[in-house]
């Protein structure tokens, strides 16, 4: 069974940019625009990674993790950040942020730290 995916950015484009890369390398990946959405499809079906853009309108990444950490009920769900700020890294390591990716962001480097870090792996590319 695919490892799950739920991908959060307002970026639209660069969202199914993702979706398309990660699906391609064997995971099934769902996405959200903004923290309120995702945080809903989350409590309705935890994936089994989050990758979540830092800003956003409405919350941002680390305030939604932070959510999400404080939630007893879900279980824990390794997250890594995405973002064209790199002054975050010690916030969302703070937050138990399993990797941080600054954009733009290579596929080859994006599905490296995937793989790391969600059960059964992708297919190989390459």
């Amino acid at each position: 069974m695919a490892a799950r995916i739920l991908v959060v950015d307002d970026d639209e484009s660069l969202c199914e940019l993702l979706r398309m890369h990660l699906a391609a390398a064997g995971y099934e990946v769902s996405t959200a625009y903004d923290a309120i959405s995702a945080g809903y499809q989350v409590l309705k079906s935890p994936p089994d990674l989050l990758l979540t853009d830092v800003n956003m309108p409405h919350m941002d990444g680390f305030e939604f993790v932070a959510a999400l950490k404080a939630d007893s009920t879900l279980p824990n769900i390794p997250v890594i950040f995405l973002t064209s700020v790199e002054d975050g890294d010690h916030r969302g390591k703070e937050l138990g942020a399993v990797g941080y990716l600054t954009k733009p962001v290579r596929a080859d480097r994006l599905l490296e730290i995937v793989a790391q870090h969600v059960p059964g792996g992708a297919i190989p590319i390459g």
